[in-house]
């Protein structure tokens, strides 16, 4: 059962760090200092006062970016490398004292699911950003940020049900992106034609 307890904490916490990295770090370190969670490995290192300091502190900030348009979506493209790269870190941590070759394979595999998640992040605001009126923004980064603290809930409650979770969510983000990619492409065709054609919503 600690198998797979700890397999839903990293999956979960890797799909959260995908949606807001530092929100995704402040949370498991504190849950590990007030004893909600025991992080695996050295990934007791995040209940550092110094790290959840920091990840607050970028949160604050992340916070008001990713409510402002197109501010949003650059803030995206920096994290395009910044989130996976954490989460991959957060899983080759919580596999110290493992051999090489798990905690390598564990951090790929947090990687790769906090891409996913970060690209159906990204990707979904972009499309967000058609749009004229600018509230959608807050909606939607209001609700990424509940998600992410729902993720954290199941993390410490019901870890089994956060991997089903996320490995659910991949399997729909493949159709999902697909879908968006097709839309902000004929977006784009749009923009760049000078609005000949009315791109078509997304579905």
């Amino acid at each position: 059962m600690d198998v797979l307890q700890n397999l839903g904490m990293l999956l979960g916490g890797s799909w959260a760090s995908g949606v807001n990295l530092y929100l995704t770090v402040a949370g498991l370190g504190i849950a590990d200092r007030v004893g909600v969670i025991n992080l695996p490995g050295s990934l007791d290192t995040l209940s550092n006062p110094m790290i959840i300091a920091a990840a607050v502190l970028l949160y604050g900030v992340e916070f008001f970016a990713d409510k402002i348009p197109y501010v949003d979506n650059l803030w995206d493209s920096f994290h395009t490398v910044i989130r996976p790269a954490g989460a991959t870190v957060m899983g080759y941590m919580a596999m110290s004292g493992m051999s090489p070759a798990a905690q390598t394979s564990i951090a790929l595999l947090c990687g790769f699911v906090s891409m996913d998640a970060h690209l159906t992040k990204a990707t979904t605001r972009v499309a967000i950003n058609a749009s004229p009126e600018p509230f959608t923004n807050s909606i939607a980064s209001v609700t990424e940020d509940g998600l992410v603290i729902a993720a954290l809930w199941l993390i410490a409650k019901h870890p089994v049900i956060a991997a089903v979770i996320v490995i659910s969510f991949i399997v729909f983000s493949i159709w999902f992106l697909r879908v968006m990619f097709r839309f902000l492409k004929k977006v784009f065709k749009f923009v760049f034609k000078g609005g000949e054609e009315t791109p078509q919503q997304p579905g």
